[in-house]
């Protein structure tokens, strides 16, 4: 019998072990950006703005944007990068409307765009390749938002659900990536298993782990951002960067500016989506 989500996410906040670092405090707006130092740094002129699990917050999604050409044109950057961290649909009301604005691309002139996976597009795209566990799955953790976002019904039967879905939103979800690498840093979605090399990393350790990583401050040669674990704010570890503040769920939305050997988080609310 599956559990509700709400029992499950307080069970793994309740197995957490705390990071060595306070939270990040994130700003409202690109004009209160606080930096403090981070556990890695990027070359000089480069500089990335990653963005935590989405969960189908369009309208936050916009604002966050907009704070992001804000920041670039206050203060350029040679080379800018935009990373999303994956779990773009789901939850909140308008994923259609999310992955409109990504496909669109990058927020800004000159800025390069990267979207990851998320666990919750891998069982989409399963469900799509034909697995029905996967549709089950995908439904049961909140897909039925998703449907309703692109004009489905919840009941469409499984076999039906590709046609339906815009060509151009279907091909931008099936040309998500499990990673990126810039400077010190690695993005991936749910994390490393500790033990393991990067670059021998299982796909699903990588779209949905959660313990060891997260307890665990091993030394992967790279500092992880990630998002996919739920937090109050961000969160920042000598071995880790974590970016799901709980779009989608209640939370924020939340993007991590790093440039240097520093970093300062963007943050705006997000309106509660379906649970189930």
């Amino acid at each position: 019998m599956r559990r509700p989500v709400r029992r499950v996410r307080a069970a793994l906040a309740a197995a957490r072990v705390p990071d060595f670092a306070a939270p990040c405090q994130a700003a409202a707006d690109a004009w209160a950006l606080a930096f403090r130092p981070a556990p890695g740094s990027l070359p000089p002129g480069q500089r990335v703005y990653a963005i935590g699990d989405v969960h189908g917050c369009a309208e936050a999604l916009a604002r966050l944007l907009a704070s992001i050409r804000a920041d670039l044109a206050a203060r350029p950057a040679a080379r800018a990068t935009l990373v999303l961290l994956g779990d773009l649909i789901d939850h909140g009301p308008d994923s259609a409307g999310v992955i409109d604005l990504l496909a669109a691309g990058a927020p800004a002139p000159g800025a390069a765009l990267v979207a990851l996976c998320g666990d919750h597009e891998r069982m989409l795209l399963d469900a799509l390749g034909g697995e029905s566990a996967a549709a089950t799955d995908w439904l049961a953790a909140g897909g039925g938002a998703s449907l309703r976002s692109w004009g489905l019904p919840e009941d469409l039967p499984r076999a039906a659900w590709e046609a339906r879905l815009p060509p151009a939103q279907l091909g931008f979800l099936r040309g998500l990536r499990l990673s990126y690498r810039a400077g010190d840093y690695l993005f991936v979605h749910a994390g490393l298993r500790p033990g393991v090399p990067p670059a021998r990393q299982r796909a699903e350790d990588l779209l949905s782990i959660r313990q060891p990583f997260l307890s665990e401050p091993a030394d992967f040669g790279v500092v992880v951002v990630h998002g996919h674990s739920v937090s109050p704010a961000p969160e920042i570890a000598a071995h880790r960067i974590g970016l799901d503040t709980g779009a989608g769920l209640g939370g924020a939305l939340t993007c991590a500016i790093l440039e240097d050997d520093r970093i300062a988080c963007l943050a705006v609310a997000a309106p509660l989506g379906d649970m189930t």
